[in-house]
């Protein structure tokens, strides 16, 4: 069960928790859309990336969607899923050689686009973690 109970605004458990300030959850949910989306950076990649997160980030909601899936792993991906490894245990403490690995595959603006993905579903993660979201078949 949250800690605190859901606002009547938002479609999901987690909007309705944002949904007692209904602008921040417009807005947060505005940037999620953004980043989640193809970019330069495809939706496969990142979602592998959320899952990845999401095993060490506490969020039983975001950990329930899924596990990531090494077999959907093509070159590009498996540098992205093992820089959101090292961020994991680093946090914003990165070694230069990692950003140096992203360079090797990753152009300037995909890697500020996965720095964004990365600390934008790390905060979101961690908001699911502390109000304590389970999946709706635990609430």
């Amino acid at each position: 069960m949250a800690r605190i109970i859901e606002s009547q605004f938002g479609e999901t458990p987690f909007q309705r928790l944002l949904g007692h300030n209904k602008d921040v959850m417009e807005k947060w949910n505005q940037l999620g859309d953004v980043l989640e989306k193809d970019g330069l950076l495809t939706s496969k990649l990142k979602e592998q990336v959320r899952r990845t997160l999401a095993q060490s980030n506490g969020c039983e909601y975001c950990k329930a969607k899924g596990k990531p899936d090494p077999v959907n792993f093509e070159g590009k991906t498996s540098v992205a899923v093992g820089f959101a490894e090292v961020f994991l245990k680093q946090k914003g403490d990165i070694a230069e050689s990692s950003f140096d690995v992203l360079r090797e595959c990753f152009s300037e603006e995909e890697i500020s686009e996965l720095c964004a993905f990365i600390s934008f579903t790390t905060a979101s993660q961690y908001f699911g973690a502390m109000m304590k979201l389970e999946t709706e078949n635990n609430q």
